[in-house]
Order: structure tokens, then C-alpha cells, then sequence
């Protein structure tokens, strides 16, 4: 059922499925609805908090001197907008057990 390594729209919908008794339809429905209200909210400029698991954040990069590794040639990098994530205290905790 899940991609090793992966999880998937689809893997969601089956989980909702199961825990919810959705039907396989109406849960890929209700995952791809979350799924457009987080994009549309970001493509607004706001940020998207899920609580318990972290906010999806924008940031405004400005224009600066970035340098080719390679050639050591200083190319001007464009200013552009960036998608950050910054997980939740309650989700790293989880995550980041100390054995």
C-alpha cells in the first residue's frame, strides 16, 4: 500500500478511509480540498500553520552576489519569494527521539 520512503495523496486518502469510514472517493476528495485550501492561501501570501505539526512559511529573498562553485565567476542571483517549513515543537519531538 505505501511508497517506501514516501508518503502520498493516496496513502492519506486510504488512511482516512480507514480511521474515518469515508469512502475511497470522498477521502481523496477531502485530501485534495486541504490540499487547494493550503495553496490558495500560500499563492495569497499567507502562511499556512497546521497545529501540532508546523507552518508553512514565505519569505521574501532579496537580490544578491552568488558565486559559480565551479568557475568562481560572481552571477547576481533575482529576488524571488521561497517556501519555507518549520516543524512544530510537538512534531520534532516525535521525530527526533534520542535513543
Amino acid at each position: 500500500m505505501r511508497s517506501v520512503g514516501t508518503l502520498t495523496r493516496a496513502d492519506l486518502a486510504e488512511s482516512i478511509n480507514r480511521r474515518v469510514g469515508l469512502s475511497r472517493a470522498d477521502s481523496l476528495e477531502m485530501v485534495e480540498s486541504i490540499l487547494d485550501e493550503m495553496c490558495d492561501a500560500l499563492e495569497k501570501g499567507e502562511n499556512v500553520k497546521i497545529s501540532g505539526f508546523g507552518t508553512f512559511l514565505l519569505r521574501d529573498k532579496t537580490e544578491r552576489i552568488g558565486r559559480n562553485p565551479k568557475t568562481g565567476v560572481e552571477v547576481p542571483i533575482t529576488p524571488r519569494r521561497v517556501l519555507t517549513f518549520r516543524a512544530s515543537q510537538m512534531l520534532k519531538d516525535r521525530i527526533c527521539t534520542e535513543e
